[in-house]
């Protein structure tokens, strides 16, 4: 059992029994796992209450940035649980490649029907994935589609939100409990412009330029051929003058852009779903 390393409000105490009682009850597990702070301590604790018999498994394509891939990958050893990975083919739906306001409809429609072939062939389980009560108010087509496959969403179900998940991954001593939200690379296009597996390298590629420069939240949000560059109001600063040491916007241009602009309101998530 992962021991907790500092103090919790009894509503959180609270929180974690009814989660640990809520994986003991429910057995076997496979946890959609995206390496997330949310569905990993839907994994960690599945672990914690089942052993072996739970497992995590973590959809790949070329949405996934591949340094929230290693992290994924990290972040199960950590733990412990048995990690598997699936290739996903949304690339070849319609329904998400154009880009609709419901694109997160059809991408998760795709990741489930890949786990439950998974979980037919290892004999039957539960899914649950990493949905939280602060998701139930936001624009998340996706859970539309785990819904209709029967996925089971213990964080929402028990009314545990963000707040909640971080203290009680801090208080388990899981060294991620402050990550940063990442949508995945699908959410940096406007509703409408198609989506292929070259505009998505490219923004992975901008992105993980930026972030190795010390930027852990960024957007390079895309329009076309034009980047820009979102960072939290706070590094702006920090941004204008990394563009002084170093060629920013010849870099950035070299990963296939036209242009970059930078957006001074800063980092807000969920922009793209303003009216």
């Amino acid at each position: 059992m992962f021991r907790l390393q500092e103090a919790l409000t009894p509503k959180d105490e609270d929180l974690l029994l009814s989660l640990r009682q809520f994986m003991a009850a429910n057995h076997p597990t496979c946890v959609a796992y995206s390496g997330g702070v949310d569905s990993t301590l839907v994994a960690a604790i599945a672990f914690e209450q089942q052993g072996d018999c739970a497992f995590a498994v973590t959809g790949v394509s070329p949405a996934l940035a591949p340094h929230l891939l290693e992290e994924a990958r990290t972040q199960a050893r950590w733990i412990g649980i048995p990690h598997r990975e699936c290739a996903t083919r949304e690339l070849t739906d319609p329904d998400y490649t154009s880009n609709p306001k419901d694109r997160c409809y059809a991408c998760k429609r795709e990741l489930h029907t890949q786990l439950s072939e998974i979980v037919l062939e290892a004999g039957g389980a539960q899914v649950m994935d990493g949905v939280n009560l602060d998701d139930l108010g936001d624009h998340r087509p996706g859970i539309k589609a785990a819904q209709e496959r029967g996925v089971r969403s213990p964080l929402a179900e028990l009314r545990i939100g963000k707040n909640s998940i971080r203290a009680l991954s801090r208080a388990l001593g899981f060294p991620w409990w402050d990550k940063p939200a990442q949508p995945c690379l699908a959410s940096r296009f406007p509703y409408g412009e198609g989506i292929t597996a070259e505009r998505l390298r490219r923004v992975g590629a901008a992105e993980a330029w930026l972030i190795a420069r010390g930027f852990e939240r960024v957007r390079v949000r895309c329009q076309g051929l034009a980047a820009r560059l979102e960072v939290p109001q706070d590094r702006i600063g920090d941004l204008f003058a990394l563009a002084e040491r170093e060629p920013l916007v010849d870099e950035i241009r070299a990963f296939g852009f036209t242009s970059v602009s930078m957006d001074l309101e800063g980092l807000v998530s969920g922009k793209l779903n303003r009216p």
